[in-house]
């Protein structure tokens, strides 16, 4: 069964674009204003990290990738959660917003979708093969 057809080639797309615009905004970051919020703009390192391993493992057959997609999106999911509540509960250390701040809200809130949507499709995919 091919992974990347229909709503499957959709959700891929849309990770490669957050793979790209993560990792344009977290480089701009990490090389030139590191020193303003370190801890914010490492996890939008870890974010678009995430972001391309999510993309490569989605768009790639067999049980190999099959864990890793599984491993990205629910760690992706984990960061989300995590780095949204922290974010107003601890608001000092993201004075500047990460990619997962405010639960995505910078991103008009699709980092916290985005999970969401690639769980349900990997769980609906599980089911079609088995």
């Amino acid at each position: 069964m091919r992974k990347n057809l229909g709503v499957g080639r959709l959700l891929i797309a849309v990770y490669a674009v957050f793979a790209l615009s993560a990792t344009a905004r977290a480089s701009y970051q990490l090389l030139f204003e590191f020193d303003q919020a370190p801890v914010a703009y490492s996890l939008s390192a870890v974010a678009a990290i995430v972001y391309i391993l999510a993309t490569v493992a989605l768009s790639r057959s067999g049980r190999y990738w099959e864990k890793i997609a599984w491993g990205s999106v629910l760690f992706e999911l984990s960061g989300v959660i995590g780095v949204g509540i922290l974010s107003f509960t601890l608001p000092e250390l993201f004075s500047h917003p990460s990619v997962w701040s405010g639960f995505g809200e910078g991103y008009a809130y699709v980092p916290a979708v985005l999970p969401v949507l690639g769980v349900i499709w990997l769980a609906r995919r599980d089911a079609k093969i088995q």
